[in-house]
């Protein structure tokens, strides 16, 4: 006798040791949900909206390394996934989202609740799935979860119609994926690796940059010998933030249009630039033409779509960064690159992050950060939302760990944060997560307060309240010579007191006193809680590199 495909779907879900699903019902997934009641090895998280669905499996995914899963039902359900997914499409992070369908039949009807949602997520997908076969599920399952971990990792969804869950088959479980054209390497060509081991050994001045595709790959410890085994200063991107200590002597801090100074122009400066697991976005090079003008390219990445796609490379080398870490090593020797270090710890003293203290009892929104980093010691998560508290809190707290700073990059999806927390905290029982996020963010997904209380979570939230959209007016400050339109919030909810409301704690934070009080008291403590720190209204996020200049002419502040 048979199975649903429904519940041969959550036989391959146990099967690909899924342990949560963060999802919304409805009727198109409902023969889901109906064989999801009956199994006790994953648990299903409600979450208030499905854009939280689809964000919580993402922060689960960056936090563990694994695939995570979201699910919801077809129309608005599938299509308030569309954000999430997009989001961990241009982050690169593994993903398989479920979605309902109106039953095969109804299709192309505009039938209740019908959407194309393969035809919409096509762009911003790995690959998707529109299910016709009932037969074929257990076979795309394996598929969905193979495609969106190897390689360079991203979202899968599969798009599941009524009657084709509702139909009964021979569950057989499928072993062996061989997917014709789809074969990451993961390992480079030797000659390739022997060419770049040639260009370090002769190099002087070289600098390694260092992308998301580090901390994906868990290449951590493999970078950190060969950064000192070269003597090469070590700047990441905002995704790349902890795949190197933040406390080492040759961590380079963040580069880019927001990026520390003293990281512009080291990377100005040096006759070799290795970079590894990065895409030379446009946040990150500013003006090309000024971007490591005197350097000597060598790119690492999984994915050769990437090769010299934005940057001029003197030497691609396809392959997994971990691995190709590992077979440069044994061709380098140990170098004395004194001068350079010394030319870099110069830069970084004569650039150091500075801000000017608030005046009076007020606060600053860096001396927030600092003061988190004090009480954390590096030993958080720390998740954020998008805007300028994200650029405060990647220069302004020592990111140590891998996979401890979870931010939205390439999408900037304000929103993302309180969600994605929950999902780490998810995939890290144990781990104290931290939510730094800015009013304007947290407005977008603080229904989400709901789930972490029936959940028994403990996320604590950071708000740096300026009551602004502030990095929107920051930049109409600068290109729109001061006309602020749609920027400022003329009403300011009290987060802590809907804090209070949902039943967790809620602080408000005004000045230095009460910041040194309140905050190892709340950090110290069981439970979620809202910190809402009420910061200087007008204050920049600098250094700023402004439109079509280079790196290293950014605005100081």
């Amino acid at each position: 006798m048979g199975i649903t495909v429904a519940e041969a779907l959550v036989l391959c879900l146990e099967r690909e040791n899924v342990e949560v699903i963060f999802g919304y019902p409805g009727g198109a997934i409902l023969p889901v949900y109906d064989a999801l009641y009956k199994s006790n090895k994953i648990k299903h998280v409600l979450v208030r909206h499905e854009q939280g669905a689809a964000h919580a499996a993402d922060g689960y995914a960056r936090a563990t390394g694994k695939v995570g899963v979201c699910m919801a039902t077809s129309g608005p359900g599938a299509t308030n996934l569309v954000t999430g997914i997009a989001n961990a499409y241009m982050d690169s992070v593994p993903i398989v989202a479920f979605t309902g369908q109106v039953p095969t039949g109804m299709v192309g009807t505009d039938a209740f609740q019908e959407v194309d949602i393969t035809g919409i997520t096509m762009p911003v997908v790995k690959h998707n799935y529109f299910v016709k076969d009932p037969k074929q599920v257990p076979k795309i399952v394996r598929e969905a979860f193979y495609i969106a971990r190897t390689g360079r990792p991203g979202p899968v969804l599969i798009d599941l119609p009524k009657d084709v869950t509702s139909a009964i088959i021979d569950y057989e479980e499928v072993e062996e994926i061989n997917l014709r054209g789809y074969k990451p390497n993961y390992r480079a060509d030797d000659e390739q690796v022997e060419k770049a081991a040639e260009m370090i050994k002769k190099s002087q001045c070289p600098v390694i940059y260092a992308g998301g595709g580090v901390v994906s790959a868990g290449a951590h410890d493999e970078l950190k010998v060969l950064a000192e085994t070269i003597g090469a200063p070590v700047t990441h991107t905002l995704l790349g933030l902890g795949g190197f200590p933040g406390d080492h002597p040759l961590f380079a801090g963040m580069l880019g249009l927001h990026g520390a100074m003293y990281a512009n122009k080291i990377v100005t400066e040096c006759d070799l630039l290795i970079t590894l697991g990065a895409r030379f976005d446009d946040r990150v090079t500013g003006k090309i033409a000024g971007f490591a003008p005197d350097a000597s390219v060598i790119h690492v990445d999984i994915d050769p779509a990437e090769i010299g796609k934005n940057v001029r490379v003197h030497l691609p080398v396809a392959g997994d960064v971990k691995t190709v870490i590992q077979q440069i090593i044994p061709l380098l020797e140990q170098k004395n690159n004194r001068q350079w270090l010394e030319r870099f710890a110069e830069l970084k003293k004569q650039y150091a992050l500075r801000y000017e203290p608030a005046a009076g009892e007020g606060l600053k929104p860096q001396q927030v950060i600092e003061k988190l980093n004090e009480v954390a010691q590096g030993n958080a998560i720390i998740c954020t939302d998008v805007g300028q508290h994200q650029m405060w809190a990647a220069h302004y707290y020592r990111h140590i760990q891998p996979r401890s700073f979870i931010s939205s990059g390439g999408l900037g999806t304000m929103g993302y944060g309180y969600p994605a927390a929950i999902g780490a905290e998810f995939g890290c029982p144990g781990k104290q997560v931290i939510l730094i996020s800015g009013d304007g963010s947290f407005q977008m997904n603080l229904q989400e307060m709901a789930t972490v209380m029936e959940q028994g979570l403990s996320v604590k939230v950071i708000v740096l309240n300026n009551g602004r959209l502030g990095m929107v007016r920051q930049l109409q400050e600068f290109y729109c010579d001061k006309r602020y339109m749609a920027v400022d919030f003329s009403y300011h909810p009290d987060f802590a007191g809907i804090a209070r409301v949902y039943g967790m704690k809620g602080f408000d934070i005004k000045t230095s006193e009460e910041l040194n009080a309140i905050l190892p008291e709340v950090l110290s403590s069981q439970g979620p809680a809202i910190i809402n720190c009420f910061v200087q209204e007008d204050e920049n996020v600098y250094p700023m590199v402004m439109a079509g200049k280079c790196i290293d002419e950014a605005i100081e502040g």
